[in-house]
């Protein structure tokens, strides 16, 4: 009875922490500049793509979202209202930006963004030059991993500055949330600090390891990362990998299956006091969670931890059709997706809730 009392307790806490249900959700589509970006674009285009979903007015209409060839989709994002108005109630509200993994795109994250987004959060996501499925993969991009939290960076004052977003915008609460090297970029923008020479260690020590490995979406050798390092043009930029790439406000840091994690200063992870939530599969084998998660959960210490049983690292993608899942060996999963989603989904709504939603 007592167990009873206090879990009716805990979700009422829950539903009195959490914004208002926004019900239709709104996606805008917006190209900005960032200098840095030339650098990994394959046509050195300095362009950056953000993807902004957000509480849409009730009138709005939503259309579904999906990613694959007309008529067989592959993937399914879920539902969204293009270009709607915004809710006109709520004043300003949290925002949470978005990091997709490496090879991904803003869209494969659209099932996190659109849930955040209709439970009355502000998403601000984008596709990071050079390593996204729409534009041609660069090595540039692959290897200039803190530029991925500056890409947010930017996206944010972007969008801050915008006439018909950032009124919308409380820029007192703010969180990040991304998954595979998007959860690696998270805790970039909490805090914790790059270090190449740390991972390349790790990886000579540890070749096998599935970071160290070549990655499906785009292999590349370690000689091919050592010879972009040291080209003239990416010296200068290579030098700033282990500055300060965070975002002081940062109120929450939501981490799904991160990888990369021996490419941060292990030191650093220690200095991290943003309240951080790391959710993880224990059978990926892509970021194994003994190298990856889990290092990160014992080190910082306002970190909580939640392992998924069988779920694997591309289980956190988009859900895959009955189509993706016969033509996408990554679609086959041990757990049905939309469970995962649903787990990681409240995990974000309780962590964000606490975190976000006080002034």
């Amino acid at each position: 009875m007592v167990r009873l009392l206090k879990l009716l307790l805990g979700v009422v806490g829950l539903l009195s922490s959490v914004p208002a249900q926004a019900g239709p959700v709104g996606e805008f589509h917006h190209v900005i500049f960032d200098e840095k970006a030339a650098l990994r674009d394959a046509e050195h285009s300095s362009s950056l793509r953000v993807t902004v979903w957000y509480p849409a007015a009730k009138d709005s209409v939503e259309t579904p979202l999906v990613v694959g060839p007309p008529g067989e989709p592959l993937r399914d994002i879920g539902k969204v209202a293009p270009d709607a108005a915004f809710a006109p109630d709520g004043g300003p509200r949290p925002v949470i930006l978005l990091s997709h993994g490496f090879g991904g795109t803003a869209r494969i994250m659209g099932w996190f963004g659109i849930a955040m987004a209709r439970n009355g959060y502000i998403v601000v996501a984008v596709d990071h030059p050079g390593n996204n499925t729409v534009d041609k993969m660069t090595i540039a991009g692959a290897v200039l991993w803190w530029n991925r939290a500056d890409d947010l960076r930017i996206a944010l004052k972007a969008m801050e500055g915008d006439p018909g977003i950032g009124p919308h915008l409380d820029m007192a609460r703010i969180g990040a949330a991304g998954h595979s090297a998007g959860g690696f970029t998270t805790l970039v923008l909490a805090g914790a600090r790059v270090d190449r020479g740390h991972f390349d260690q790790f990886c000579a020590a540890h070749p096998t390891d599935g970071v160290c490995l070549p990655q499906r979406e785009f292999p590349i050798s370690p000689q091919d990362i050592s010879r972009t390092l040291h080209a003239p043009e990416m010296l200068a930029e290579a030098s700033h990998a282990g500055d300060d790439h965070s975002i002081p406000n940062l109120r929450a840091a939501f981490a799904m299956a991160p990888a990369l994690v021996q490419g941060l200063d292990p030191e650093s992870l220690t200095r991290v006091h943003t309240p951080t939530k790391i959710i993880l599969g224990d059978a990926d084998i892509v970021a194994p969670p003994g190298t990856n998660g889990l290092v990160a959960a014992a080190a910082i210490s306002a970190a909580e931890l939640e392992s998924l049983p069988s779920v694997g690292h591309y289980d956190f993608l988009a859900a895959c059709t009955k189509a993706g899942q016969a033509a996408l060996p990554i679609c086959r999963v041990s757990v049905p997706q939309p469970e995962t989603h649903d787990r990681a989904i409240a995990a974000a709504l309780r962590f964000f809730g606490e975190h976000l939603n006080t002034p």
